[in-house]
Formats: C-alpha cells, sequence, structure tokens
C-alpha cells in the first residue's frame, strides 16, 4: 500500500508559475524547499551542480511540485499531446471556464485553439503544460 506525495513538475521561472497556478487556478502555497547537490544530483541522475528549487502547492490533498533548475540547462521545450506516453495533463474544475481562460492569458498561459466544448477547455501553462478546465458540474457528477 503506498501514499502519493505529490507530482512535479519542471518550470522555467518559479514565481511566473506560482502566481498562475495560485492565481489562476486557486492552488495554495505549502511550502519552498532547496535541494542539496549532494543527494539530489544521485538521485535525479544530474551533473552537480543541479540548483533545485521547489515550490510546493496544494489544492484538496494534492500537492504540485513546481522545479526549477539553476545549475543544469533544461532540455528543449517540446509541445505535448494527448497521445504521448507518460502523464499527459492536469485537470481542474473551476466555477467560470471562461473568466478562468481569461485570466490564464493575463498570467502568461494560453488557451488551446478549437478545445472549447463549454463543458471543458485546455489551457497551456506559460512552460506550455496542458490543463484541462472543467466545470463544477463534472464534479457534482462524479460517483462517490
Amino acid at each position: 500500500m503506498g501514499v502519493v506525495n505529490h507530482v512535479g513538475q519542471v518550470v522555467t521561472d518559479l514565481e511566473r508559475s506560482r502566481r498562475f497556478y495560485e492565481e489562476v487556478l486557486g492552488f495554495e502555497w505549502w511550502r519552498d524547499f532547496a535541494a542539496d547537490d549532494q543527494l539530489t544530483a544521485p538521485l535525479l541522475q544530474l551533473p552537480a551542480p543541479v540548483g533545485l528549487e521547489a515550490v510546493y502547492l496544494r489544492m484538496d490533498g494534492f500537492v504540485l511540485e513546481l522545479c526549477h533548475y539553476s545549475g543544469v540547462e533544461l532540455n528543449p521545450p517540446q509541445t505535448r499531446v494527448m497521445n504521448d506516453r507518460g502523464l499527459t495533463h492536469l485537470s481542474v474544475s473551476v466555477d467560470d471556464i471562461p473568466a478562468t481562460m481569461q485570466k490564464a492569458v493575463e498570467c502568461g498561459g494560453s488557451v488551446v485553439e478549437g478545445s472549447d466544448v463549454g463543458l471543458a477547455v485546455f489551457l497551456r501553462d506559460p512552460d506550455g503544460q496542458l490543463i484541462e478546465l472543467l466545470t463544477m458540474d463534472y464534479v457534482a457528477r462524479l460517483p462517490d
């Protein structure tokens, strides 16, 4: 048996990403963390200095770790699509999809063109991570 601790996501600007996730989606700051290169480099299989700083954000028991590396170069960005292997997106229900879309753009994100179907839409955060917005009705219809 296990317990989910967090999901990590690499970002290019911690403050910008923190603002996006807090102001657009309603995450709340939990804690900051500066990792020790002696432990982090071998764990992550990255060359020292790694320079990992993280911000942990919470929402309804879910923890999102925003990771920033100052010591290693990031791989070039790739536009992820829904049929890529691995984790594809984060899904969040919101009270007002149009207002959230507008706020996302104001905070450096973008709306995925052609994805707005009324009950759901896809955004990209400032680093291109896919985020699905759903209505609160979606949550109300889920089985217990």
